[in-house]
């Protein structure tokens, strides 16, 4: 499962894909309706290959975390975000025995399924979805999107 170019922006619902970056910010298309949007560099936005959930051994990325419910659920449509916190923290925990129960609430387990059921109603659970754009550059790649706050001097000389 490719999370690479998969975003989630603060204050806007869904998620969104990488499309171009620009000298302001970037250009990100919704799953949900296809619309493009600009996201200026002082919005707060995070990669979904960046982000982890906490295990009492460390770690796990979300994309392992996909994975397990994709084989779970033979890569259809896990159950609704919207059940009740006991509902969701027992079926998170047969995706995930270990995880920290303490430092993952039922929010960020909502936001895990609502993200897998937006990804798999858009194709690219399966093991051979297409990249969601494999000609895109971004600059600054070596060092991931995790939260953009102001240009920096690298993307200007990597520009060229």
């Amino acid at each position: 499962m490719n999370l690479e170019k998969i975003l989630a922006i603060s204050g806007k619902p869904g998620l969104y894909v990488l499309r171009v970056q620009t000298r302001t910010g970037f250009v990100a298309e919704s799953l949900l309706d296809e619309k493009k949007i600009t996201v200026n560099l002082k919005s707060n936005v995070s990669l979904l290959s960046e982000i982890s959930i906490y295990t009492f051994e460390g770690e796990k990325p979300l994309s392992e975390i996909m994975q397990k419910i994709a084989d779970k659920e033979n890569k259809g449509q896990a159950i609704s975000h919207k059940e009740d916190n006991a509902t969701l923290t027992a079926y998170f925990k047969e995706i995930l025995p270990d995880y920290d129960e303490e430092r993952v609430y039922p929010s960020d387990i909502k936001k895990v399924l609502n993200w897998y059921n937006t990804l798999q109603a858009k194709g690219l659970v399966t093991d051979d979805a297409p990249a969601v754009n494999e000609e895109l550059v971004v600059a600054g790649e070596e060092a991931p999107i995790t939260e953009i706050k102001a240009p920096t001097k690298t993307a200007e000389a990597k520009k060229e």
